[in-house]
Order: C-alpha cells, then sequence, then structure tokens
C-alpha cells in the first residue's frame, strides 16, 4: 500500500484540478492509514505546494487538511510554517482564519518569538473579527511558552495595546496575575503602563489594567528599574490628573471607573503629600446613580476618618493570588520552564476548566447513528439551570432510556454521572468514595485489563472489578494518557450501550488535562449493570485540545474480556 501511495503522489501531473483532487485523496490515505513517517512528509509536502497554489479554494482545502493532521505528524507541518504564515496576509477572510488557526497549533518552547512577532503584525492590521480570537489565543500561547517574564510582559502590553477594546474581560485578570507573580519586575510594569495610559485612556482593558497596577505599585513610578531602562520623570500630581480623567471620562465604562477609584484610595498610602486632591477625587461618585460605585466612593471617603494604621493595613498590597489553572500551561521564568501535573477542575477555574465541544459533537447521538437501542441514563436531580437548557436536547433522544437508577444507599446525584460529562452534567460523584466501595469486598473477579483507543498519541485502556456479590455489575476504571510531546487540553470520554441489556453510569474524570509524554494520566470511573449477562458493547466518543486544534474520534468496542460479563 505504502509503495502505492508513493508512485501516485510522486507520478500525479498537477496542471489540471482532476490531479490536484487525486494527490488531495492520496494525502488523506496516507494521513489516515498506519504509513511510514517518510511517506507522511510527502504527504505533508505536498499540501504545502498546494498553499502556493493560485486557486483559493485549493490554498484553503490545503489549510483545513493540515489543521486536521497537524497533530499526525507535527514536525512535518512546522516545516511548511513560513508559507502557512504568508496565508495570514491572504485577502480571503475564510483562507486568513484557517492560517491563522494553524500558526497557533504550530507553536511551541523554540519559535513561540518569532510565532508570537508576525500573529502581532497580523493582530494590528486584521478585520475587528480576528481580534478578539487572536489576541486571546496569543495571550494562552505567551502564557504557555514565554521564554522568559520579562517577554511575557512585554508580549502581553502589546496585545493589550493593539487588540484594544477587543480583549476579552477574562484576560485583564490573566495579565493582572501576570505582574503579580513577576515581583522582580513590578516597577518596569507599572512605568511601561502608565506611559501607555498617557498615550490613551479608550481602550478599556488597557486601562483597567494600568489602574489596578498604579494602585498596587504606584510608589515603583519613581524608582528607577534597570540600568537599560530610562526613568520616566513624574510626579504624584500627574499620576492623580491621569486618573481623574478616567474618572470623568464619558467613555470610560463603570467597571473601569471601579478600576480607577480604587486605585485612587490605595494611592492614599503610596503617595505623601496629594492625600487632599485624593480625598476630592475619591467624592467624585458619592452621588452617582451607578450604585456600585457611589458605595465604593462613600465607603473609601469613611476610611480617612478611622486611623491612618487602620486605612494603612486594609490598603496594603494584594496577595498573590492562587493559579486556579495549574497545569494548564507551562510555568515560565529564566529557568527552565516546568510542567504541573494536575489540572484543578472547580468553580474558581471556570474559564479555563469549562469544556466547550465543538458543534459538530454536540449531539450525542452520533454515537448511536440509526441504533436505537443505547442508552444515557442521566441523573434525575439535574439542576433546573441546566435542565431548562436541555429540554430539547433530551427530546432529541426520542425512545431512548434516559432513567438511571441510583445505587442503594446513596443519593441520586451523588451516585449517577453521564456520558455528557462534558457538558457539566454530572453530579461530580468523589472517585475516592467509589473506589473505596469498589474495594470493600474481597471477593473480587479477575478480569485482564484491555486498550480501547489508542490513536493520535492518546491511549485510553479499561481494567475491570467485578464482585461475586455483585456478578451483574463491572465496575470499569479508565485511565487516558498523552504519549505527545505536547499537553492535551479539554479531554473529555462519552459512552453509551445498549438499552434493552444494560445500564452505564459514567463518574466525574479526575481532570481534563493531560501533560506530555505519559508523566501523568486522567482517571475516571464507569459502572455498568448487566443484569441478564449479555455480551458488553460499547460505543466511545473521545474529545480533546492538543496544539490549539480540536479532535473528535469514536470506535466502538466488541471485544470485552468474558469475565466482564459471563
Amino acid at each position: 500500500m505504502n509503495d502505492i501511495l508513493a508512485q501516485v503522489a510522486t507520478n500525479t501531473e498537477t496542471s489540471k484540478n482532476v490531479g490536484n483532487a487525486i494527490l488531495y485523496e492520496t494525502c488523506l490515505t496516507i494521513m489516515d492509514i498506519e504509513s511510514e513517517s517518510g511517506l507522511r512528509v510527502l504527504a505533508v509536502n505536498i499540501l504545502g505546494r498546494f498553499l502556493l497554489n493560485s486557486d483559493k479554494n485549493i490554498r484553503y482545502v490545503a489549510l483545513n487538511t493540515l489543521l486536521k493532521v497537524v497533530h499526525a505528524d507535527y514536525n512535518a507541518v512546522q516545516r511548511q510554517r513560513s508559507t502557512i504564515v504568508d496565508c495570514l496576509k491572504d485577502p480571503d477572510v475564510s483562507i486568513k482564519r484557517r492560517a491563522m488557526e494553524l500558526c497557533f497549533a504550530l507553536i511551541n518552547s523554540n519559535n513561540i518569538r518569532g510565532m508570537v512577532k508576525e500573529l502581532l503584525t497580523f493582530l494590528e492590521k486584521c478585520d475587528p473579527d480576528f481580534k478578539t480570537d487572536c489576541s486571546s489565543n496569543l495571550v494562552l500561547a505567551a502564557e504557555k511558552y514565554a521564554p522568559n517574564k520579562r517577554w511575557h510582559v512585554d508580549t502581553m502590553m502589546k496585545i493589550l495595546t493593539t487588540a484594544g477594546n477587543y480583549v476579552r474581560d477574562d484576560m485583564v485578570a490573566c495579565l493582572v496575575q501576570l505582574v503579580q507573580e513577576a515581583s522582580g519586575l513590578h516597577a518596569y510594569t507599572v512605568q511601561q503602563l502608565y506611559k501607555a495610559l498617557c498615550a490613551d485612556i479608550s481602550q478599556q482593558p488597557l486601562v483597567q489594567v494600568a489602574a489596578w497596577c498604579i494602585g498596587e505599585y504606584g510608589d515603583l513610578l519613581f524608582t528607577t528599574c534597570s540600568e537599560d531602562d530610562e526613568p520616566i520623570q513624574v510626579a504624584e500630581e500627574e499620576v492623580l490628573e491621569v486618573m481623574e480623567k478616567i474618572l470623568v471620562n464619558n467613555n470610560s465604562s463603570a467597571i473601569t471607573k471601579q478600576y480607577a477609584i480604587t486605585a485612587v484610595v490605595k494611592l492614599s498610602t503610596r503617595f505623601n503629600s496629594t492625600l487632599p486632591l485624593i480625598r476630592r477625587l475619591i467624592s467624585i461618585y458619592a452621588a452617582s446613580l451607578n450604585a456600585e460605585l457611589q458605595q465604593r466612593s462613600i465607603e473609601y471617603g469613611a476610611l480617612f476618618k478611622t486611623a491612618d494604621s487602620i486605612r494603612i493595613g486594609l490598603l496594603e498590597r494584594m496577595p498573590i493570588l492562587e493559579k486556579s489553572n495549574s497545569g494548564t500551561t507551562l510555568a515560565n521564568g529564566d529557568a527552565t520552564p516546568s510542567e504541573d501535573s494536575e489540572y484543578t477542575n472547580g468553580p474558581a477555574s471556570q474559564n479555563m476548566s469549562t469544556v466547550v465541544l465543538n458543534k459538530e459533537s454536540h449531539n450525542i447521538l452520533d454515537l448511536f447513528d440509526n441504533e436505537s437501542s443505547s442508552s444515557l441514563p442521566v441523573s434525575q436531580n439535574v439542576a433546573p439551570s441546566y435542565r431548562q437548557n436541555t429540554d430539547n436536547f433530551l427530546d432529541l433522544l426520542g425512545d431512548i432510556d434516559l432513567s438511571g437508577p441510583s445505587s442503594a444507599g446513596r443519593p441520586a446525584v451523588g451516585s449517577v454521572g453521564l456520558a455528557l460529562d462534558g457538558l457539566h452534567l454530572n453530579s461530580g460523584t468523589d472517585m475516592n468514595v467509589l473506589t473505596q466501595e469498589t474495594h470493600a469486598n474481597n471477593n473480587i473477579i479477575a478480569i485482564p485489563g484491555m486498550t480501547v483507543f489508542d490513536k493520535g498519541g492518546v491511549q485510553i485502556t479499561f481494567a475491570f472489578e467485578r464482585s461475586q456479590a455483585e456478578p451483574a455489575q463491572v465496575t470499569i476504571m479508565l485511565t487516558a494518557v498523552n504519549m505527545n510531546n505536547g499537553p492535551v487540553q479539554d479531554f473529555v470520554f462519552q459512552a453509551a450501550v445498549p438499552k434493552t441489556s444494560f445500564q452505564l453510569r459514567l463518574l466525574s474524570p479526575s481532570s481534563n488535562f493531560l501533560p506530555p509524554n505519559g508523566t501523568g494520566a486522567i482517571n475516571q470511573v464507569i459502572k455498568v449493570d448487566n443484569p441478564d449477562k449479555q455480551p458488553l458493547r460499547m460505543r466511545i466518543r473521545v474529545n480533546y485540545t492538543v496544539g490549539g486544534v480540536g479532535v473528535t474520534e469514536q470506535a466502538e468496542v466488541n471485544n470485552f474480556p468474558s469475565a466482564a460479563w459471563q
């Protein structure tokens, strides 16, 4: 097969569209089968030549295909990086978007400087429709692969000034946390942000970050950062004049004014000779129609009626916030970047941990095709806010059995997970409790484990436990590992079984982040009730993101060990 594909790929004439079509299908075949690495490189090179074609449809198809196969041969696609970057200048909107997505998928610690420079140039000139996505992905890429903190801070400020009001609100919190953690760069950061603020106060995200930094580190505006940086000449009154412009500017949002008024009250403990001016600025919104601004103005004004020691204690610098998304990014510094192996999947990290599935994977019916005998047991205690959003979705399931009996002795909401775990309808059952329960009975039937999925560097294995006291129930311990060189994010496992014979319950996974090179794993427990002791069958779907590219794979597992069901 490899020899035939190589001959077709090298001997096909490309002067006509029919030849390009044959080459395209050949490339798809090469990437879909277990072909030799040299053949995969040849396929990627052919797609790279397509990017130079004058036909924009061929260029788009090539970019789209490279985006799908980048995880299969990352290094081969990397060699086409310069051609892909050139596609960012294409006048066609669709081609530019695909090129942008592929550029982010190609970013790594070795090319981060060059790629970010190219993407910042693109961000500066691109249409407004691109700015939000481009700036958000740049922030994430810089957080993952920044070579040092100084570069990271400079890049984040460049993104803020370039993208302007198109920067997402959560990116403000990212930069604030970065500044907090870079303790050696507080003076440099606050001075650079003050300069940017003097030049333009119309960009709300920039103003919010600058106001926060000035409030925390305003006393460092008058210090020298380093010998290489030119010190700024500024007085306390000039800083407060800038803050006043923000407060009285009609274009400033209410949130921006809240940042500014909080910064001003904090400056009362950083500045020495401008206390009357600070009190005047705080009182500006004492009679505001905006309840939040009025409350802040009155409460901050009341601080000056207390002892100075109390006010100074209340307005101390904020402690460094704990990262809620540890494990999703590389910690950067002057030393070699290190990786965290755990991912915190809790309320504090919802922005980063909430899994948003691709539109084509929203419909769980794709798992079943035309087989109507599959079941998805769903908790009967689903929160109302989720139920309202899923009524139409559940109606789609038709005659599929949606009643999943809860285990005796435990509340239903604590015992029922579901195959739609990535949509946050699961009950979040504690896996440690379940593990203790499964080992409570020493009469365990020995069942060999098996690998149910091994593709694209992601491997999923099943280990089984079946108690002689409950022979109708088998407990499956899922373990997923990532053998790729880069991390896997937003990992979601879904499963379905025929409803005529089985009941399936999926419990919450230990994480949705897989570190690279098999250095960590995701664990998840699956309970399958099989009262009729029928041969076990299961359809699985795996969704994850690797290198910025979403991947969806599905498979059918029919070769379960007989000891798991007999």
